[in-house]
């Protein structure tokens, strides 16, 4: 498949559509739940990812802190951005979710 090739302050960029993007980059089959739907939110990234999941299975926010281990405070700042979390908060969270944690990490994490 043909690809478009993007310029970014002189840097090349190829656009790839996000279903494809997602297949390139998501965990192994089978080791998701997870439908096509909220996976491409996750991917998008316009939303906190761990509110998607907290939402999608079903949780409040006090809930899915008591089973991680944080504190609602805590949790909510994670969640609006305010804070970016510890990792060990984050792999609670993960855990807590039934989500890989690669899902939860932030871009800014990866650059890291």
């Amino acid at each position: 498949m043909k690809h478009d090739l993007v310029h970014i302050q002189g840097k090349a960029y190829v656009l790839v559509p996000l279903h494809e993007y997602r297949g390139m980059t998501a965990a192994p089959v089978g080791q998701t739940d997870l439908p096509a739907e909220i996976m491409d939110r996750l991917f998008a990234r316009s939303e906190n990812p761990i509110k998607i999941l907290r939402k999608f299975r079903g949780m409040t926010q006090a809930e899915l802190a008591e089973v991680s281990g944080l504190s609602r405070p805590y949790l909510a700042e994670i969640e609006t951005g305010r804070k970016d979390g510890s990792i060990t908060a984050l792999k609670n969270l993960a855990l807590s979710l039934n989500a890989p944690l690669t899902l939860l990490i932030a871009d800014n994490h990866l650059s890291e």
